[in-house]
């Protein structure tokens, strides 16, 4: 049993965000979850960074125990609201690392607050940053992720258990608990996030230049389920010249998942450096 506090943080626009918080004076570094995931999704890494780290496990609006507003899920909106748990806080630019649409949230941190955070770390984000070649742009795609999000909240605990621990054999143990609990709490209102054409701001594309920090991006394998093309990696990379791409072919979306013991060693070494 963890003993981790759990709090609440409200942004200035009254939505109160729930988290999760390692402590101690150490580094700060926030953990932002991917879309119908939730802070404790992330208990493995945070376990792992904790003798360092103080890391901070976020529930996103609309997941969690975070509040789940009609409106405000745009990229921009999510950023201005974690800007100000940093300044609440009190976080000294603390390291930001996000997976999927959390990585897509980590870069508009770093893009419209480029003075808050040392480093950020992408795992596998949507190419959001060029909606003409983004998947979520077509809309076959965006009704089949609603689908899914209807069908979580079909299935019970169990069934949920056993079909994650079928289709993911790789996966350490730690991981099924916190992702099966986490589809029990999303709301639908969540939806709203995989259209790029309503989250991703019209300037987003030429704010990415000002980010000036260290990045880490990481990618997998398309063919197990891996987000980003070449094309994409190498599109973001003359975005911001600074970015560190690995690439796991072992892994699909699920990086950190799918190959914990690599992904640790390629974000510690990462983390060394900065």
């Amino acid at each position: 049993m963890h003993s981790w506090t759990s709090a609440y943080f409200t942004a200035k626009n009254g939505t109160k965000l729930h988290y999760y918080r390692t402590g101690g004076n150490k580094i700060p570094l926030i953990l932002i979850h991917g879309i119908t995931d939730d802070g404790l999704c992330w208990t493995p890494v945070a376990e792992a960074l904790a003798p360092d780290c103080d890391v901070i496990m976020l529930d996103l609006p609309g997941h969690g125990k975070s509040d789940a507003p009609d409106d405000g899920y745009d990229f921009k909106t999510i950023a201005d609201k974690i800007a100000d748990l940093i300044e609440g806080l009190g976080l000294e630019n603390p390291i930001v690392m996000g997976h999927s649409l959390g990585a897509m949230t980590t870069l508009s941190v770093a893009a419209y607050h480029p003075d808050l955070p040392s480093a950020i770390v992408l795992e596998d984000p949507p190419p959001f940053w060029n909606t003409k070649n983004s998947s979520a742009d077509d809309l076959e795609f965006r009704a089949g992720m609603q689908a899914w999000f209807y069908d979580l909240k079909r299935k019970t605990h169990a069934d949920l258990l056993n079909a994650v621990r079928a289709e993911n054999p790789n996966w350490q143990e730690a991981e099924f608990i916190p992702w099966v609990d986490s589809k029990h709490r999303f709301s639908l209102k969540i939806v709203k996030m995989i259209d790029p054409q309503e989250t991703v701001p019209s300037d987003f594309r030429a704010k990415l230049g000002g980010i000036s920090c260290p990045t880490l991006l990481l990618t997998a394998n398309q063919a197990r389920g891996s987000i980003l093309t070449p094309e994409d990696v190498s599109d973001l990379v003359r975005l911001i010249p600074q970015t560190q791409a690995v690439h796991i072919p072992t892994a699909g979306h699920n990086i950190r998942r799918d190959q914990f013991p690599i992904y640790m060693d390629v974000v510690n070494a990462f983390l060394k450096e900065v």
